[in-house]
This record gives structure tokens, C-alpha cells and sequence, in this order.
């Protein structure tokens, strides 16, 4: 059996197992080193990365095929991918950077299978008169729109 296709039929077998869990990236390099990128509805621990690498370390025959084997959860700072992974992260403020290279920062309120639809506050000048008044407005963006979409981190 091909190398790629069984450290992928190792990891659905694992991930299986772990409803929990999903799989967000699967990079294998030209000198064989796997890269395993996971998130999970509750977080990723330490011990999910482990039992997902001895899921395959210990299904795979080392004397047959050298590689080298890295699983990690998804950090912050990975662009969120799946509708899954949106899921996850409603009521959070989240930055989408569309396609045609404009960016969007708001409320993540809402996800289905074709969209995500953000909450928009801002202040806008008043129609009449001075000053400005404060606007919260909904903005549905398609998943085909989004070019990349990162939670922001707020200290």
C-alpha cells in the first residue's frame, strides 16, 4: 500500500475513534516527514496528539519505511478552515480576509455549511448633526469568498 495512503487510513481509523476530533491539515514531505494538524470541538490536548501519533507510529513498520512524525493541535495563529472549526469559535471576534483582498473584522454569530455570518460594530457620523452613533450590523460572507480567516487575539 502506498505510504500516503496508509497514514491516512491509520489517521481516520484513529479519528474515528475520537468523534471529538478532526482532522484540519495532513502534509507529508518529499524526505517523508508527516505533519498531522489537528482541532478538536473541545480544544486539542497533549494526550490527543499522542494517542493520534501512536495511532500510526505504532501501525507503520519502520524497517519498511522511514519517517518521521509530527502531530500538533491547531494553534491560534492557524487560519480557521472547516465550518467545524467556525463552529467552534462563535462569539469570538475573528479578522476574514475575502478574495478580492479586502479584510472584515467582527462577532462570529452564525455558521452553517455555506456561510458564516459576522456581527459589524462601528461608529458612523450621525445623519444630521454632529457626532457619530454607534451601528451593529450582520454580514453573511460565502466560504468561497473567504481567502483567509485567523481569531483575533485580544490581550
Amino acid at each position: 500500500m502506498e505510504f500516503k495512503k496508509r497514514i491516512e487510513e491509520l489517521l481516520n481509523e484513529f479519528l474515528e475513534t475520537r468523534e471529538d476530533l478532526f482532522l484540519i491539515d495532513l502534509k507529508i514531505s518529499a524526505g517523508d516527514d508527516v505533519t498531522v494538524i489537528l482541532d478538536g470541538d473541545n480544544g486539542v490536548s497533549l494526550q490527543d496528539c499522542l494517542d493520534a501519533s501512536r495511532a500510526i507510529e505504532f501501525n507503520m513498520d519502520r524497517e519498511e519505511h522511514d519517517f518521521s512524525l509530527q502531530v500538533m493541535s491547531a494553534g491560534l495563529s492557524e487560519p480557521l478552515v472547516t465550518p467545524r472549526q467556525f463552529n467552534k469559535n462563535i462569539g469570538r471576534e475573528i479578522e476574514v480576509m475575502l478574495e478580492d483582498s479586502s479584510k472584515t473584522e467582527g462577532e462570529l454569530s452564525k455558521v452553517d455549511d455555506e456561510k458564516i455570518t459576522l456581527i459589524l460594530r462601528y461608529r458612523k457620523p450621525k445623519d444630521v448633526g454632529k457626532g457619530k452613533v454607534d451601528v451593529e450590523e450582520e454580514k453573511e460572507i460565502a466560504y468561497s469568498e473567504i481567502k483567509k480567516a485567523l481569531v483575533v487575539i485580544k490581550f
